[in-house]
C-alpha cells in the first residue's frame, strides 16, 4: 500500500467522507475501536477468481475450526457478547454479526456468493473472526455514525420496504435519521447496500484496543491492499478509538 498522506491526496477535490463515533458509545464501552477502510472508484459488475476462491477457502477452514464447538463459547467471540450485554442487548436474542456468520458456515450452510465487494469483506470477515459491516456512502448525504437511537430515528430491514422505529438509546450505525444498522453490528438496512452499482463505500470493521486491537488492525490493510488489487480503485485506510472519534477523507 501507498503512504496515507499520498492517499489522501488522491482524494482531494471531491466529496468528504466522514464517519463519527460518538461519546456514548465510549462511554459503555471504552475499549472499542474501529479499523476503517474508505473507498473510491469500485467497478462492483466486475468478477473475481481470486476473490472467490478466498471466500470458499476462509468458509471451509471455518467448519474445519468450529467443527464440534459451539461459536458462542469461543473466545474471539466472547467479547462481542459481553459488549452487547453491557449494551442492553441479548446476544442470544440479537447474535452479531459476526457470530451470526460463523455459527451459520460451522452449521454446514455455507454462504451465497453476493457480488465482488460483500465477497471479498465477507472473505477477510470469516478469515479473522472479525465483524465487518460495508455502506454504500453515494447514500450518506453527510456522515455515518455511531451513536445512540433518539426520536425520529427509523430502519428499513433488509429485504424489505417496511420501516421500523429503534429503541431509544440503542446504539446504532446511522446517518442524519435514517438508521444503517441496528443494535450496534446486528443487522444492516435495506438503505445504503452493497450492490454492482456500488462505486464508492465504507468498510468499519468493530473491534476492542485490550482485546483484538492488532487484528483489526491486519484485517484492515489485507482488505484495502485487496480492493486496490482486485478493482484497481483508490483506498484510504484509518482507525477511530476514543483517543480519535472521527475519520474523514475526501471523495
Amino acid at each position: 500500500m501507498l503512504p496515507l498522506l499520498i492517499e489522501i491526496i488522491w482524494f482531494t477535490g471531491g466529496k468528504d467522507m466522514k464517519f463519527e463515533v460518538y461519546p456514548e458509545l465510549f462511554q459503555a464501552l471504552p475499549q472499542a475501536c474501529f479499523g476503517v477502510v474508505a473507498v473510491k472508484g469500485v467497478d462492483n459488475t466486475k468478477t473475481s477468481s481470486k476473490i472467490e476462491a478466498l471466500l470458499a477457502e476462509n468458509i471451509q477452514k471455518c467448519e474445519e475450526k468450529y467443527n464440534g464447538k459451539k461459536v458462542k463459547e469461543q473466545p474471539e467471540i466472547l467479547p462481542y457478547r459481553e459488549a452487547f450485554r453491557t449494551l442492553g442487548i441479548n446476544p442470544n436474542k440479537f447474535m452479531c454479526s459476526i457470530e451470526a456468520l460463523l455459527t451459520r458456515i460451522a452449521k454446514g450452510k455455507g454462504f451465497p456468493h453476493i457480488n465482488t465487494v460483500v465477497d471479498l469483506g465477507n472473505a477477510v470477515s470469516i478469515q479473522y473472526d472479525l465483524p465487518i459491516g460495508a455502506h454504500d456512502m453515494d447514500t450518506v448525504p453527510e456522515a455515518l455514525c455511531v451513536r445512540a437511537a433518539k426520536e425520529g430515528d427509523h430502519f428499513t430491514p433488509f429485504g424489505s420496504d417496511q420501516t421500523e422505529t429503534p429503541d431509544l438509546g440503542e446504539i446504532v450505525y446511522v446517518s442524519g435519521e435514517e438508521v444503517r444498522t441496528r443494535r450496534w453490528t446486528w443487522r444492516q438496512s435495506e438503505i445504503g447496500k452493497i450492490t454492482e452499482k456500488t462505486q464508492n463505500l465504507l468498510f468499519p470493521i468493530d473491534g476492542f484496543t485490550d482485546v483484538n486491537k492488532e487484528t483489526v488492525l491486519e484485517a484492515r490493510d489485507l482488505l484495502a491492499k485487496l480492493l486496490e488489487e482486485t478493482f484497481n480503485c483508490q483506498v484510504v485506510t484509518g482507525f477511530v478509538d476514543k483517543d480519535s472519534p472521527v475519520f474523514t477523507c475526501d471523495l
